[in-house]
């Protein structure tokens, strides 16, 4: 958030163009509880700004898109909690996660907002299994981040078929799988899948895009369903081919009824 502007400018540029507000995304520790006092008045400037954006038409309301903060060491070395589980939390700092977490959400509820929970390369919440930890420990509901949950080594169909109930939110990205392995073989720090372009278009990637789509159809979805397509924009050219990217992944998705 911030790219188009805060608050009363923020709620005309998107009003000026059509467009709603699906939601802002920030990390925290929350198995920190000095950093979660520091980072609520972040989530709280997130939340005016939520305020001031009224949605057009018949858009969901935005979701506050929840996140963790992770580790150096976790940031470091991409998908290691698959790799490594014991780089993940210990028993009593997943206890510290689950209050900090709880905190989050009355906040976000008390402002009339429900949030979503979103996985994270570099996070302690890479995995499926981290995830699932903390659907058992609170009760958020779930952003299905396909190309971060396919990094952390998980399965996107199978993890909405037995959670379909709690996802709440998509975003959707494609990936190439090669990219992230040699990343891995390289060492390369998490940075390293935005500017290695590890997220193509949709459709021109290992993940079976077309199945996932039919799958929330057909379960029910109803809610944002955010395309993604990370990248470092490093020039003008660049840019302009992001633009032309999301033009093709929107008519892609148009071919599969959306």
């Amino acid at each position: 958030m911030g790219y188009l502007g805060t608050g009363a400018q923020l709620a005309q540029r998107l009003d000026e163009r059509g467009l709603g507000l699906s939601g802002a995304y920030i990390e925290f520790s929350y198995h920190d509880p000095s950093s979660v006092d520091t980072t609520m008045a972040e989530l709280d400037a997130m939340l005016d700004t939520f305020d001031a954006v009224s949605s057009t038409g018949s858009a969901p309301a935005p979701r506050p898109t929840l996140a963790d903060a992770g580790s150096a060491a976790r940031h470091g070395s991409p998908g290691s909690g698959a790799r490594r589980p014991e780089s993940g939390l210990t028993a009593s700092e997943w206890d510290e996660f689950a209050i900090g977490m709880n905190r989050v959400l009355d906040r976000c509820r008390q402002r009339g907002y429900e949030p979503t929970l979103h996985c994270e390369t570099g996070s302690y919440l890479e995995t499926t299994a981290e995830l699932e930890k903390v659907l058992t420990l609170t009760d958020i509901g779930v952003c299905l981040e396909t190309g971060h949950q396919l990094l952390g080594g998980g399965d996107p169909h199978t993890f909405y078929s037995k959670w379909k109930d709690r996802v709440n939110h998509v975003h959707l990205k494609d990936l190439t799988l090669s990219v992230f392995d040699e990343i891995v073989r390289n060492g390369e720090s998490s940075a390293a899948i935005w500017a290695n372009e590890a997220f193509p278009r949709l459709g021109e990637g290992d993940f079976d895009v077309t199945r996932f789509v039919t799958e929330l159809i057909s379960g029910g979805f109803e809610g944002w369903l955010v395309v993604e397509q990370d990248i470092f924009p490093t020039s003008a050219a660049r840019f302009a081919q992001a633009v032309e990217d999301q033009r093709l992944n929107r008519s892609y998705l148009t071919t599969l009824g959306i």
